[in-house]
């Protein structure tokens, strides 16, 4: 935390002292650690997964559905210890795993905290929920520690990362950390109650007007990985936060686009992972950061 560069931000600063990109401190901050039913069903099964959803981010997303928490610094501090504990408490729950939601900018404090849990007897699979934005220095950091890695993949058109969510060369450092991703934990593998143990799930959110910027996405994906990977094509886009602003993205996605894209996939012959339905409440998504643990 001296000087931190655990992100492609490489701000190089003493994060006990001055806040860079992402707006964090040298301290852990979680705005809420529970069981979460609404992540893919492989992740979620019956039990849900054990979710610690870290405060901050790296990216500044106008569309982020968590904006209250990554943006605008919500939550509260937790020690090492304290945060080993709630994986341990989540198991105790009967997590599925342990979702760690925007880890990357606690990534060292996170690695030391399951050093501790371990000791303890954590023993479920650990995931890696992430904007995909990440330092592959970092990434190689974790091999060993994390089972599956759970990235967006939310931009092939490097301007749209500029646009939406304040970031250049998103294209080129996710397509990077996410083949390192594959390379650590390999193709995916259930259990016998179809609960992942192990591999990479790429999401993907459908942004309104933006069919051609996923379709660019899902065909990269197939000619990489074919079906070693698991997809997860989201539609519960809505228009939130800052996005409001934008007339491209002030409404959610209809019909033809939801039709579009599901077309698509069976075009690049993808069917290993999920298409979300398109629903009329997609607002249900967003957790309610209480705080609880």
């Amino acid at each position: 935390m001296i000087k931190c560069n655990l992100c492609p931000h490489r701000c190089n600063i003493d994060r006990s002292k001055f806040k860079g990109m992402c707006r964090a401190t040298d301290k852990v901050k979680i705005a809420l650690a529970s069981l979460h039913y609404f992540e893919e069903p492989c992740i979620s099964g019956k039990n849900g997964s054990g979710t610690v959803f870290f405060s901050n981010c790296n990216l500044k997303c106008i569309y982020c559905q968590n904006y209250k928490i990554s943006q605008e610094d919500f939550g509260k501090e937790v020690s090492v210890q304290h945060l080993a504990d709630i994986f341990i408490s989540q198991q105790n729950k009967g997590a599925n795993n342990i979702n760690l939601v925007t880890p990357t900018v606690y990534v060292d404090s996170i690695i030391k905290a399951l050093k501790i849990a371990r000791g303890k007897g954590l023993r479920i699979p650990i995931i890696y929920n992430s904007s995909g934005y990440e330092n592959i220095d970092t990434i190689k950091k974790l091999n060993g520690y994390i089972d599956v890695y759970l990235p967006d993949f939310k931009y092939m058109i490097d301007e749209l990362g500029i646009k939406y969510s304040n970031v250049k060369d998103y294209p080129k450092i996710a397509k990077e950390v996410i083949l390192e991703m594959y390379n650590q934990v390999g193709n995916v593998k259930l259990d016998k109650n179809g609960i992942i143990k192990k591999g990479i799930i790429i999401r993907h959110l459908i942004l309104p007007n933006n069919v051609e910027n996923t379709k660019l996405v899902l065909k990269w994906i197939k000619e990489t990985f074919d079906d070693n990977v698991y997809i997860s094509v989201m539609a519960q886009y809505f228009p939130t936060n800052k996005s409001i602003y934008y007339e491209e993205l002030n409404r959610k996605i209809n019909k033809d686009e939801y039709k579009e894209v599901e077309n698509y996939l069976y075009e690049l012959d993808l069917y290993n992972g999920y298409i979300q339905e398109l629903g009329e409440h997609e607002e249900e998504y967003v957790p309610n950061f209480d705080l609880s643990e």
